[in-house]
């Protein structure tokens, strides 16, 4: 049985207890929608201050919405569009400090004013992106970079190599 957790230490710490988490979750577990479905959910309890945490997975030329918490979300969203796009073209982690200054920015949630975006990659290649969203201005930080980061590959160990 799940129950929420109190996160009592410094940010880097309950990071690493997340991590934890995540890895008790998905062990020996290689279903990639089950996956993604206890990550978003377990970033949702964790973290604070955001209003949107999930998946868009690689479909050719376009991200299509995987596991969520949060508001209903854009279904699609190409490769050379808004945030979580730009991370799947650059294959790089997009910090974006107040999304109203970032061009061609898709407002799924009219509240949303920071979002943070990690491309899932396995050998190279696109699987998909983590995509969270705050309400608050530059919510996102290096410590939450680097964590996210991690977070996604632990993920990315539980996909099975082709």
């Amino acid at each position: 049985m799940f129950h929420p957790t109190a996160y009592q230490g410094t940010l880097e710490e309950n990071y690493e207890t997340v991590l934890l988490q995540l890895k008790g979750l998905t062990y020996e577990e290689s279903d990639l929608i089950a996956n993604l479905s206890n990550a978003s959910a377990l970033l949702n309890q964790f973290l604070e201050d955001i209003n949107w945490v999930g998946f868009y997975l690689n479909k050719g030329e376009e991200l299509v919405l995987g596991p969520f918490q949060g508001l209903p979300a854009c279904i699609r969203i190409p490769f050379h569009k808004g945030v979580c796009g730009y991370a799947a073209t650059t294959k790089q982690t997009v910090v974006v400090k107040n999304v109203h200054e970032f061009p061609g920015h898709i407002a799924c949630d009219g509240a949303t004013n920071s979002e943070i975006v990690v491309p899932i990659l396995k050998d190279g290649e696109l699987i998909g992106v983590l995509d969270i969203d705050s309400p608050r201005l530059n919510r996102f930080n290096e410590i939450d970079q680097k964590y996210l980061e991690q977070f996604v590959q632990i993920i990315v160990e539980t996909i099975p190599t082709n």
